[in-house]
């Protein structure tokens, strides 16, 4: 068995393409460290804050990544469903590497990463019952994936220098006489999973600019932290009852002086439910909303109307300039960017070359957007169709992997193409004025699982990982851990099927590991020592 070696190193930000801001001090941030690096821990939903799910490990080689194996000797159960993605806190010599593990009956696990023996582990309260919650009305019957129960959704984030991990939980506070739910942002030790004084904070407190309903806004999308803010995304039960989207702010050192911005829709919607959930440069903050839900749209988009990408200023705040925001020109229509976080990356050559990547659920379409200047209404730089679209097997429902190889710069991402056949697809943004989008090639990995990618150093021997989950119409993938040739998607590994996986999932690499979270248990696949 190869283990996770513990040796004294030096803690370095990683250069990643786009996250070219320094985060502040603390802040798993832009700067945070990628994975094989000096550092190798895997701090936030898809290593950085960016969500542009690059990893650097010089152990995976196209060569050694196809003698993969599944570790028999780690074992790691957990109970509850399994959506958020784990996270890797490397010990650096000092203590041992952990692996975090939350799950939707808010128990949190923190794993020896070495054999999966459990460090400690802790339940944040009883979760939601899906079942009850409708019978109580608070939501409808044929609202939401996420079921039995509701818990913790939504991946959290690690602060090494304080040594703690955020994240929320949904919480069943009483079933007599009326059925109570609360929305808690919890402060762990990663060292003993106690919760820091003055946490956790109760979302029910916050009555700005709407008063928060707790039933039904659900916490999918992924935490980040910003210059001592923690910055939390809500949507709701697959947009029903249409609540509003919110991002809470939090100041990590004064959790009671939380503010909160939300979508102004009248009639509510604009919900912030992709896994991605806030995306960052390490100044600005992006989020994709969902579609309104008015039977009669307006004339005009306003901020009310919420469809689209926004910046958010810190705070948060939105400015309502079209600098600020961007929607498609088919905005009065179906459409959904709410079904991928916008991601923040850079194209060296291109004018301009700070950009930001967004897809739309519904019509297929992938947007290149100026970061400078979203543009407000229209094509964005570019604009093209590149997957199915509509509301069944053909929707983009993904978390793309944006990477750079000698080849070329890539963003990978899972949804039927409108190109080849397949359900991963990778296209290539090629440097311009403005840049140009085409189809690098598509696989099928029988499944719905969304895509990272690992280099050796940064840009060779790219490799995209993904595991053929269930399916977004419920029907079972393969629940097979899939690897790629970056550049031409020719298959380097797949492994044996393991235990059912959720839909949505992304692994995690660390340290010549891939890690996988299924349904009830944690998988440990070993790269061969070149």
């Amino acid at each position: 068995m190869r283990t996770f070696p513990c040796v004294v190193l030096l803690f370095v930000a990683a250069q990643s393409g786009c996250d070219s801001s320094p985060a502040a001090a603390g802040d798993a941030g832009a700067d945070a460290p990628e994975a094989g690096g000096p550092n190798a821990s895997v701090l936030q939903y898809h290593n950085s804050a960016s969500r542009s799910g690059l990893y650097t490990d010089p152990a995976l080689t196209h060569s050694a990544v196809a003698g993969t194996t599944l570790d028999p000797s780690f074992t790691a159960t957990v109970s509850g469903n399994t959506y958020a993605q784990p996270l890797f806190l490397d010990g650096q010599g000092a203590g041992k590497d952990l692996v975090f593990v939350a799950t939707e009956q808010n128990q949190v696990t923190a794993f020896d990463a070495s054999n999966g023996a459990v460090v400690w582990q802790k339940t944040l309260g009883t979760p939601v019952d899906v079942a009850t919650l409708v019978s109580s009305g608070q939501v409808e019957s044929t609202c939401g994936t996420v079921k039995p129960t509701l818990g913790i959704t939504g991946t959290g984030i690690i602060d090494p220098a304080s040594r703690t991990l955020y994240l929320d939980a949904m919480i069943n506070m009483a079933t007599t006489p009326t059925y109570v739910v609360r929305h808690f942002i919890f402060a762990l030790s990663v060292d003993d999973g106690t919760t820091k004084n003055g946490w956790p904070f109760d979302l029910s407190t916050i009555a700005s600019p709407y008063s928060f309903n707790s039933a039904r806004a659900i916490q999918r999308g992924g935490l980040a932290l910003v210059s001592g803010t923690l910055y939390v995304p809500f949507g709701s039960h697959a947009d029903c009852l249409a609540p509003h989207g919110w991002v809470v702010a939090v100041p990590t050192a004064n959790p009671t002086a939380a503010t909160a911005w939300a979508t102004r829709s009248p009639a509510g919607g604009g919900g912030i439910w992709a896994p991605g959930g806030v995306t960052s440069d390490g100044t600005s903050l992006y989020v994709s909303t969902s579609y309104f839900d008015s039977p009669t749209p307006p004339a005009q988009w306003t901020d009310a109307d919420c469809l689209g990408v926004l910046r958010l200023d810190p705070g948060p705040s939105f400015s309502g300039a079209a600098t600020d925001y961007w929607a498609p020109t088919d905005w009065t229509q179906a459409g959904d960017p709410a079904s991928s976080a916008p991601v923040p990356f850079e194209l060296p050559g291109a004018t301009p070359s700070q950009l930001l990547l967004a897809f739309d659920r519904l019509s297929g379409a992938v947007t290149i957007l100026d970061r400078a200047n979203l543009g407000g209404v229209g094509a964005g730089l570019v604009s093209k169709r590149v997957g199915l679209g509509g509301n069944g097997g053909g929707d983009i429902l993904t978390a793309p992997a944006v990477y750079t190889t000698p080849q070329g710069t890539y963003a990978v991402f899972n949804g039927a193409s409108a190109d080849c056949g397949g359900d991963l697809t990778a296209l290539k943004i090629t440097a311009g004025s403005p840049p140009t989008v085409s189809t690098a090639w598509c696989t099928n990995i029988h499944g719905h699982g969304f895509p990272i990618v690992s280099t050796t150093d940064g840009t060779n021997d790219a490799v995209v990982w993904a595991v053929g989950t269930e399916e977004s119409d419920g029907t079972m993938g393969d629940n097979k851990l899939h690897a790629l040739d970056g550049d031409t998607g020719q298959a380097l590994f797949t492994s044996p099927a393991i235990s059912p996986t959720e839909r949505y999932i992304t692994p995690i690499v660390a340290k010549g590991h891939v890690l996988v979270g299924g349904k009830t248990q944690l998988y440990s696949f070993a790269v061969p020592a070149n």
